[in-house]
């Protein structure tokens, strides 16, 4: 994790060679805490009729909580198992007055089922939480829904201490806004 006060967008290429290199935070699965969170999509197509090129390029939280940059964009080709991307985080949500925190997540699992698209990735070290993060467009029965899946825990002591008191409820805002973006994408198709 680096903070700084100015936007990196510039320095995005030097961020993500970085993280590249970086590895995975190990952890056990078992101890992480797990947390789902859902939105239904209205929508009158079904899961095979979507376009959902924005979910592969990571076009998930709206560019007032976080900036980013993929290997795969870099590298001009889709996402594939090991990538990496560089997230820039701002806090408070805004990019002129917050603090720029960098850190980094690695893909390790595409998933891509009749049923069910999408893809997860691991933290990186230095990263805030620890744990993985799945994001999954899911058709059941009649029914579309963008779900996210987390198992993690806090990965400092800063996180540790200051959970309760400002990770959680700014992490359980993140998500609300991410599910609203996503179901926002789907639904004006």
């Amino acid at each position: 994790m680096k903070v700084y006060l100015t936007d990196q967008i510039n320095n995005f290429k030097k961020h993500l060679h970085s993280l590249k290199t970086s590895e995975i935070m190990p952890y056990d699965k078992k101890r992480l805490k797990e947390k789902t969170t859902t939105v239904e999509l209205q929508t009158n197509r079904k899961l095979d009729q979507l376009n959902l090129d924005f979910l592969f390029d990571y076009q998930i939280f709206p560019d007032n909580i976080m900036t980013f940059i993929t290997q795969w964009t870099e590298e001009n080709r889709k996402m594939k198992v090991g990538d990496t991307i560089a997230q820039q985080v701002y806090i408070p949500p805004t990019k002129i007055f917050s603090q720029k925190i960098i850190f980094g997540v690695r893909v390790n699992e595409i998933i891509d089922k009749a049923d069910r698209k999408g893809f997860s990735y691991e933290t990186l070290d230095g990263h805030v939480e620890k744990g993985v993060s799945t994001f999954t467009v899911e058709q059941l029965d009649n029914k579309l829904l963008f779900k996210i899946q987390t198992y993690s825990t806090p990965g400092n002591i800063i996180t540790k201490l200051l959970g309760p008191i400002f990770s959680v409820p700014y992490q359980t805002f993140c998500t609300k806004t991410a599910l609203e973006n996503v179901k926002r994408q789907i639904e004006t198709q």
